[in-house]
């Protein structure tokens, strides 16, 4: 698909039908992440595939917005593993994983799953539910499977502030 295509046709899928994803389909994905740029290539990113009937379930438990979708991908991020901004110590880790998720989303389109980015999970949770070592952070949750016939994007889809509200131009 036309990449302008594509990230206009995406959005937050909350309707799945019931199966799992083939694996053919995750290694796609995964690999649209595995590719993504992070500071200085430290690629801290550390993803958890979530594609069985128990593990969905784990995963019911840390979060009220997981749209009943048949398989979903957690990414993480390790700031021990991450490139330091020398001026104020900010990590590039989180904005890395970030970027993987962005890659793994769009990704996920093009190959016509449908996916929601969600942020509202429980961090500890996920930690204990998943056994996650106490240095990998959770940053974002990718719930995802085939879109039902009826999903549709919510009525705020298509709506955006104006781009004088976003955009400034330096002009000296």
């Amino acid at each position: 698909m036309d990449f302008e295509q594509l990230i206009q046709e995406r959005y937050s899928v909350r309707n799945f039908t019931p199966e799992h994803l083939p694996q053919a389909v995750i290694d796609r994905i995964l690999k649209a992440g595995h590719v993504a740029p992070t500071g200085c290539n430290y690629q801290t990113q550390r993803i958890l595939v979530l594609n069985t009937d128990a593990s969905i379930a784990k995963l019911r438990d840390c979060t009220k917005c997981h749209f009943n979708a048949p398989t979903a991908m957690l990414i993480c991020h390790n700031p021990q593993e991450s490139w330091v901004r020398k001026y104020d110590g900010a990590l590039s880790s989180p904005v890395d994983a970030a970027i993987v998720t962005t890659h793994m989303m769009l990704s996920a389109h093009n190959a016509g799953v449908g996916c929601c980015w969600v942020m509202h999970f429980d961090p500890m949770a996920i930690r204990e539910k998943f056994n996650l070592p106490e240095f990998i952070e959770p940053a974002a949750l990718l719930v995802m499977g085939y879109p039902t016939e009826d999903a549709k994007p919510l009525p705020l889809h298509d709506q955006f502030r104006p781009m004088e509200e976003v955009v400034r131009y330096e002009t000296f």
